[in-house]
């Protein structure tokens, strides 16, 4: 078996790419070694174009417990410069691959169970979707080892929760189940822990088989919204949109649609061509295969 702290499988066929924590036996705790196999990780997926959905998970019965208390513990015989310098490397590039989950234009599903908890709440928080086994269990817990949160935790928690419950979650460190993470809106699913792996495969399937580009903006206009007014915001849609309408995608969707079927209606039949402006029948466009690799 693979013992890199990070494992990753690409799935070219089916467009998905997994990234597993595989430090099972430390409940998959954030070290040195881990950061850089994540780091690695991020980067190939949000460069390769084969890959049109990411799945994070966590190898064993957890997906992470944080960072490594241990690994922190062995540093505090150095000099204050030194230990300075080991964490401040280690945030920094943790935080870059918070930022490229975040800016990648494709789909990022956390799928967890188990514990949550410090950074691996920061890093689901990141994440676009999350589903969570049925015996999940979350906590910031920073406030448990003395030191303010990192990985985004203190920007995705306001946003999420409003500014009281991030508070309450940051400063009390309590430790909280999947319903009450449901409930939050933490999460978006919770399925039990023997179907998680399939839940998770299926959710994965569906984002990766949608329209890469459509999704990928779509994501950016949500994230982009929360520092936007609504004439600018409406403005980046109104310009998407139309960049998503000049794909090959989306005409293949509309030619499809133009030679649907007649729809009927409380009032009239009618084809649904009518409501394109082109006769797409008669442009007689090519089909490209409605696939999202081509988007």
């Amino acid at each position: 078996m693979d013992d890199s702290a990070v494992l990753l499988n690409v799935d070219e066929a089916s467009g998905i790419a997994t990234i597993t924590l595989n430090r099972p036996q430390a409940l998959n705790a954030l070290n040195q070694a881990m950061v850089a196999g994540f780091d690695e990780a991020t980067s190939q997926v949000a460069s390769n174009s084969a890959v049109r959905a990411v799945v994070i998970e966590g190898a064993g019965p957890h997906f992470m417990a944080g960072g490594d208390i241990k690994y922190f513990h062995l540093t505090l015989n150095d000099p204050e410069y030194r230990r300075r310098e080991i964490l401040e490397g280690m945030i920094g590039k943790v935080h870059e691959s918070v930022i490229r989950i975040r800016s990648m234009e494709k789909p990022v599903l956390a799928s967890v169970r188990g514990a949550v908890a410090g950074f691996g709440l920061s890093l689901m928080n990141a994440c676009d979707l999350a589903i969570a086994a049925s015996d999940s269990y979350f906590t910031l817990a920073y406030c448990h080892i003395g030191t303010s949160p990192d990985g985004g935790g203190t920007y995705g928690l306001p946003r999420l929760l409003g500014l009281k419950q991030a508070m309450e979650i940051a400063l009390l460190g309590d430790r909280f189940d999947a319903e009450t993470a449901f409930r939050f809106g933490l999460i978006n699913r919770i399925v039990p822990v023997d179907d998680l792996a399939m839940a998770t495969n299926d959710l994965a399937k569906r984002l990766a088989q949608g329209p890469t580009q459509a999704l990928g903006r779509t994501k950016r206009l949500l994230n982009e919204s929360l520092n936007r007014n609504l004439n600018e915001q409406l403005n980046a849609e109104q310009e998407s949109f139309v960049d998503c309408a000049m794909s090959r995608v989306c005409w293949c969707k509309l030619q499809r649609g133009a030679m649907a079927r007649p729809v009927r209606t409380s009032r009239r039949i009618f084809e649904r061509s009518i409501l394109f402006p082109y006769d797409l029948k008669r442009l007689k466009l090519p089909c490209w295969k409605c696939v999202a690799r081509f988007s």
